[in-house]
């Protein structure tokens, strides 16, 4: 089954949740498999922090032959969200109102504008209904607010690792990682490696909510009692900083981060609980038992305030990325799921 890349081009002022406005934007995004003659078989994802539209690269077994969603029979879609780096608008984009990247003065954007751009290319596309939703992380804070904003267009919800509104926990570390960005003295300059040293120690900081203690103990535990220096924790964590600077930048990392401190279902609505109340898809909760970012009790609040909601947890030595990374957990959670509601997997 042919996986293929498409751009959305938006040519109209879109303004943001803050006042802010973009003179137009560009959505990059992915699909695979086709569409049933129904259009009944549309599984759209959203992405993590770090994450493109290619949700093959990063979550590949989840869409292959004989998983849940298998591209045979389903027709999957994500974009990559505002504010990326991986084709759509973000950052490093040229901005049509001064010819030049806007960097520095790249607008503040919350889940609620990625989803409203999200919805502008399902009318583009249009899709009337979405079978699935699913995400994890920020991606899953994307589910959530878009089933609020547009609740008869979804017949499934699957957040993952989320919450309804970021916690002072969350924010706090995000802040560290800014802290951490702001201390590399290139920061300030107008260049797209701007802050990349900074955004190395950012993602070492970050590795440590997005894992475990028992992650580390069995991973990068040392092998010898006669170390004084080079230790392996130490050497991973440069290691992550090292290969996230080769394919992130700290412009989006920045934007990205400030988008997910920012949510709160609840904004300007009558509450957080009244806000999930609203959305009227058959939602899946996961939740994942060692994370320490997202923990548990977030998941709980969200099962029990989205109406006829299921909350299940995933066993993981991997912390905040287990939904990432326990694929056949996660498939035999979805495929349960399915079967519990009589909604085959196999679409014609």
């Amino acid at each position: 089954m042919e996986k293929h890349d498409h751009t959305f081009h938006h040519n109209q002022t879109f303004t943001l949740e803050s006042g802010e406005t973009l003179p137009g934007f560009q959505l990059k995004y992915t699909t695979l498999g086709k569409l049933n003659h129904e259009r009944s078989n549309i599984v759209w994802v959203c992405h993590a922090l770090t994450g493109s539209s290619d949700f093959t690269d990063w979550w590949g077994e989840l869409f292959r032959e004989g998983s849940t969603f298998d591209p045979q029979h389903y027709f999957i879609i994500c974009a990559n969200m505002l504010g990326g780096c991986y084709g759509s608008t973000g950052p490093l984009s040229l901005n049509a109102s001064t010819g030049k990247p806007f960097f520095h003065s790249f607008p503040t954007l919350t889940n609620r504008d990625t989803v409203k751009a999200f919805d502008l290319l399902r009318q583009e596309l249009k899709i009337e209904k979405v079978h699935t939703l699913l995400g994890g992380s920020l991606g899953g804070q994307q589910v959530l607010e878009w089933a609020i904003q547009q609740p008869a267009v979804f017949e499934h919800i699957i957040p993952m690792a989320c919450n309804a509104v970021h916690s002072p926990w969350g924010i706090a570390f995000n802040e560290a990682q800014r802290m951490a960005i702001e201390a590399d003295p290139t920061w300030k300059e107008n260049d797209q490696r701007a802050g990349s040293e900074g955004l190395k120690a950012a993602r070492a900081i970050g590795m440590i909510s997005y894992r475990h203690y028992e992650t580390f103990n069995q991973t990068q535990a040392e092998k010898s009692n006669d170390k004084l220096d080079d230790f392996r924790a130490a050497t991973y964590q440069r290691y992550q900083g090292d290969k996230l600077v080769n394919r992130f930048n700290a412009f989006s990392y920045w934007t990205l981060s400030k988008m997910m401190d920012s949510n709160n279902v609840g904004r300007n609505r009558v509450s957080v609980k009244d806000a999930l109340a609203t959305i009227k898809a058959k939602a899946l909760v996961i939740a994942i038992d060692s994370d320490i970012l997202y923990p548990p009790v977030e998941q709980k609040f969200l099962a029990e305030y989205i109406p006829n909601a299921q909350l299940k947890e995933i066993t993981s030595l991997y912390g905040h990325d287990g939904f990432l990374v326990e694929f056949d957990q996660l498939d035999t959670i979805l495929k349960q799921f399915y079967q519990q509601k009589k909604f085959s997997t196999v679409l014609s």
